[in-house]
């Protein structure tokens, strides 16, 4: 469908129109009611005029009914497909978008053309901006200094793939990309089918096919290197079957040239020839995922989302966190558990003099039940360290950092049994940012860090809750489409909760919460 002027909304009612003659059918605190009510004064024709800068063409779908129709979406976790057809067919999805009863709704290309408006546009997350002005109007966070830290893995939207079968299909697809290497010659019998013929319960035959296939990764590679004007896309193709063979495969024999699949997991490894963004995570020891993170800053009172991001699965909480308070003053309080509790972060709130209620990581012992580090005596200013039986050493800097050794002075230390099995005696490294984590895990052992902790942390769990709800897996490929997926889940979250709070406009008066 080819769409040009954006389309504007019209004030005046058709007769058919699904809101005045069945509004009074829907629930009048479900967020379809209140769209219903209040759609043109929450997305207006403008929010989105610089999308269709041309003028000429067809008039598209008016702003707000698109804009309706994606929170709906990101509410209930439909596909492009599936909510073009709920809105054909769905009372309250009409009466929220302004439809006749007989509206045939629209075609699904024409999300998809909005959507790719919005990514490229100067302000992609705008729907989720417009629901936060919404927020900041009704003062609801007014006093509320707390900012809750979570994230939650969300399943990419590919099938898990094995090395094996990234490497088939990466070769299948450098060999369809480029003419010239489709005429090399490789072992044709593993690319003739999804996966190449193996027993799979015979370790041999499975290194076989392995070798097989990285050998022919090796030829295509050197054979595209003799290549002049490969296009960025064809590059990119021959580089990721690079990075696959890199990764995934280790040498065994040289001479005959034999390979097997790596013992080892190499550093963010890329876990999909079709998504090469989604990564390996895990929440949990047993708890294994392929795709991103979701990452949020939540009022802990209200549950209001005050930020989100959307990294690779395998980012840490406290590498995304700085980015969740970037548009926040220095006046709020940060509530994190122990995955936010890392020197860097930390200092960056040390820097901006932001207060924190964050759980300190665990500290671990060199024998089980023995000392930590906490029973060291650590005097940076000096450049000391004193171990519990009194003894002091000085702290050397070396290329792996600041370290104090103790060694000769552990061999006939009555207490040697409790600090440390290592021959050469126990070494301390001091941190980086070792005067924070320290006051940290002082701080964790007060009352008043014990008693906001267990009020107000485990809150954010909610929102989180909520974003996942209605579905856990991404609907697309990529962290660009999919971060203006989360950003509209987001909004939808937070409208739903602004409506139970309850969200109105008065013309005069603008947004205002009236709790009923």
């Amino acid at each position: 469908m080819m769409v040009g002027v954006q389309g504007r909304g019209v004030s005046d009612r058709e007769l058919l129109d699904a809101g005045a003659l069945c509004g009074h059918l829907l629930d009048p605190t479900s967020m379809e009611a209140f769209l219903a009510q209040h759609r043109k004064a929450l997305f207006t024709d403008d929010m989105f005029a610089d999308l269709f800068r041309s003028g000429r063409g067809r008039p598209s779908i008016p702003a707000d009914v698109i804009a309706v129709v994606m929170v709906l979406q990101a509410d209930t976790g439909l596909s492009d497909r599936k909510a073009v057809a709920r809105l054909r067919s769905d009372i309250g999805w009409k009466a929220a978008c302004g439809l006749a009863l007989d509206d045939a709704g629209f075609d699904s290309t024409v999300l998809v053309l909005w959507r790719r408006r919005l990514r490229d546009s100067a302000d992609p997350k705008r729907i989720d901006r417009t629901v936060r002005g919404v927020v900041d109007a009704t003062g609801v966070l007014a006093g509320k200094r707390l900012r809750a830290l979570d994230s939650t893995v969300l399943d990419d939207a590919v099938a898990r793939q094995d090395t094996i079968t990234m490497l088939a299909q990466q070769i299948r697809r450098v060999r369809r990309m480029i003419p010239e290497l489709a005429k090399v010659p490789v072992h044709d019998d593993n690319l003739d089918f999804s996966r190449p013929l193996c027993d799979w319960t015979d370790a041999a035959d499975v290194d076989r096919v392995v070798s097989e296939l990285t050998e022919d990764a090796f030829v295509l590679i050197l054979a595209a290197e003799e290549l002049d004007d490969l296009s960025d896309a064809q590059a990119e193709a021959v580089g990721l079957l690079g990075v696959i063979v890199g990764q995934d495969v280790e040498e065994v024999d040289a001479a005959k040239g034999r390979w097997r699949i790596a013992k080892r997991v190499a550093n963010d490894r890329i876990v999909s020839t079709v998504d090469t963004q989604s990564r390996h995570t895990h929440k949990t020891s047993h708890s294994y995922h392929d795709g991103y993170k979701a990452h949020i800053a939540a009022e802990p009172d209200t549950g209001i989302i005050t930020a989100s991001t959307l990294t690779a699965g395998n980012t840490s909480d406290a590498d995304a966190a700085p980015d969740l308070i970037a548009d926040e003053g220095d006046d709020i309080e940060v509530l994190g558990d122990s995955a936010y509790g890392t020197g860097e972060f930390r200092k960056h709130l040390d820097d901006r003099e932001i207060d924190s209620t964050i759980k300190p990581p665990p500290l671990r012992t060199a024998v089980e039940g023995g000392f930590s580090l906490d029973d060291f005596a650590i005097d940076e200013q000096a450049g000391t360290v004193t171990c519990p039986e009194q003894i002091t050493v000085t702290i050397r800097e070396t290329k792996s950092g600041r370290i104090a050794r103790f060694g000769a002075h552990c061999r006939q230390c009555p207490v040697q049994h409790l600090c440390t099995r290592a021959k050469a005696g126990r070494t301390i490294k001091i941190h980086e940012h070792h005067a924070l984590l320290a006051r940290a895990r002082s701080d964790a052992q007060t009352d008043e860090f014990a008693d906001l902790y267990r009020q107000k942390r485990p809150l954010v769990e909610r929102s989180i809750a909520w974003i996942t709800r209605a579905r856990r897996r991404l609907p697309y490929r990529g962290l660009e489409r999919n971060q203006l997926a989360l950003t509209h889940r987001v909004a939808a979250v937070n409208l739903k909760r602004l409506i139970t709070l309850g969200l109105t406009h008065h013309p005069h008066h603008g947004w205002t919460l009236t709790p009923t």
